[in-house]
């Protein structure tokens, strides 16, 4: 699949993406962005914390519905 090929599936898919999907889509491309060498300790223990502020809330994706989804497609 051409890279053109791919940018439009993601676009296509992000319109109808619900809210969780569309936020950790969004969270891996910015850090990925961002990341413009080492993190400090102080960053790398407040990404920490908030990942685990986020997993207490109950906001992720357990790893078997992201299977499940993507084997159906």
């Amino acid at each position: 699949m051409t890279t053109v090929a791919i940018r439009k599936k993601l676009v296509d898919y992000m319109k109808v993406a619900d809210y969780k999907k569309i936020k950790a889509i969004y969270t891996l491309l910015e850090d990925d962005i961002e990341q413009d060498g080492r993190i400090s300790m102080e960053q790398y223990n407040k990404e920490l914390e908030q990942a685990d502020a986020e997993i207490e809330a109950g906001d992720f994706i357990l790893h078997e519905d992201v299977v499940k989804y993507f084997s159906k497609k």
